[in-house]
């Protein structure tokens, strides 16, 4: 398991619980993965690919997972698959889908995968004046990895050059889009290249602030099902969005092995839209759907690896509701506070919440804060309203200094 956030922890929690399961490696692992009954942190970095294929070969894996999108655009599943290694994952080829915004959006133009209109631009003086002639609110957007936080929706024009100013700081192109208005929408899928399922829809919560006010994160929140997600929507999303995806991904010569996680606005009209992919799981939607997977994660993964996705069976779910809600540090998203000391994790899981962890790290035994989202708990429940009760009541066993969290991460008008 090759990652550091909750979303690894989530998968490795997943697939500990099997019986055909003996050892797993996390690299590097968290405060939390530690704990994970046949888990073992290995400290490794995430770019260190010829010691994650070494550790592979010695220790004889039989499967590698690949959390983040950083290791998966570097290549690391091209180094593992030149050395016969299986690993869930794409290519560096197809981890292009969240790696660069504008070569995702000329694929999406090729099949006529429905997409908000855009322009790419290498200059900010040609991008600027482009947007002048536009209405706001627009989306600016950096063409490459940003940790999920490389978005700004600009309300007014001197907001979209300063975004756009910050874009050039660190990329050399940037997307400019129209704003879409609807209900967002996360849908996890996983494919072996040629069949593609759905796994259960979910809902994430981006803004930093109660009622999805202040800047972009990388997920305060989520929540899964929802009841506004009909089968009609997710066959629409099969056959206009994933489906097409993956023929447009073979055109282009790519097999694509692994999760493709489209992240939807769903038009008033109930058109679904793609805002962007990402090219593996979601951080916090994994926190939310797995708990719910009834069919043995790994034998999804293997299915997808091998190529014969389309031989298992219908994925099974647990009919029950799960909402995470993130714990942030002082600080998140620009300039978290690190270094404080964690406690009353045990009494929020004694409530019968799991907790995941993402920025954590133990020092001297001791639990501590390690990052800007520092714990996502989440809770089951018959129903949205009892998962939520749960979760916040879990929150609040929880203490470190600086904590922060949003208390509306399932809207009141569902």
């Amino acid at each position: 398991m090759v990652g550091a956030g909750g979303r690894e922890h989530t998968i490795a929690w997943k697939l500990a619980q099997s019986p055909d399961i003996t050892q797993i490696y996390c690299i590097p692992g968290n405060g939390g993965t530690v704990g994970v009954p046949k888990c073992v942190n290995v400290s490794l970095t995430l770019d260190d690919y010829v010691g994650i294929v070494r550790l592979a070969e010695v220790q004889g894996v039989g499967l590698v997972v690949i959390g983040p999108e950083m290791p998966l655009a570097g290549g690391l599943s091209d180094l593992l698959h030149k050395a016969g290694i299986p690993v869930f994952g794409p290519t560096q080829m197809g981890a292009q889908i969240e790696s660069s915004k504008a070569w995702a959006k000329e694929l999406m133009r090729s099949k006529g995968i429905p997409t908000a209109e855009f322009v790419v631009f290498r200059d900010s003086s040609s991008a600027k004046d482009y947007v002048s002639s536009r209405s706001t609110p627009i989306v600016i957007k950096a063409d490459g990895l940003a940790s999920g936080k490389g978005v700004t929706v600009a309300e007014t024009i001197p907001e979209a050059w300063q975004a756009i100013e910050q874009v050039f700081l660190q990329h050399q192109q940037v997307v400019i889009e129209e704003f879409l208005a609807g209900r967002e929408l996360s849908v996890l899928a996983v494919t072996d290249g040629y069949t593609i399922r759905p796994l259960l829809p979910a809902c994430d919560r981006k803004r930093i602030g109660e009622g999805d006010t202040g800047a972009n994160t990388g997920g305060m929140g989520a929540y899964s099902p929802s009841a506004w997600v009909t089968p009609e929507l997710m066959a629409k999303i099969q056959t206009t969005i994933l489906e097409p995806t993956l023929e447009a991904l073979r055109d282009r010569g790519i097999i694509y092995r692994g999760c493709l996680y489209a992240g939807l606005m769903i038009t008033p009209t109930g058109e679904p839209k793609v805002i962007e992919f990402n090219c593996r799981f979601g951080d916090p939607e994994t926190q939310v759907i797995l708990p719910l997977l009834k069919t043995p994660l790994e034998q999804i993964l293997v299915a997808c690896v091998e190529g014969r996705l389309q031989q298992l069976p219908p994925i099974e779910w647990y009919d029950q509701s799960a909402v995470c809600v993130i714990l942030a540090s002082r600080g998140y998203p620009d300039k978290p506070e690190t270094g404080h000391m964690i406690s009353g994790i045990g009494k929020a899981e004694s409530l019968g919440a799991v907790v995941f962890h993402s920025g954590t790290r133990l020092r001297n035994n001791q639990l501590i804060t390690s990052g800007g989202r520092v714990l996502g708990v989440t809770a089951l429940g018959n129903d949205l309203a009892s998962a939520q009760r749960l979760a916040y009541e879990a929150v609040a066993q929880i203490q470190f200094d600086g904590a922060y969290f949003r208390r509306d991460i399932v809207p009141l008008s569902l």
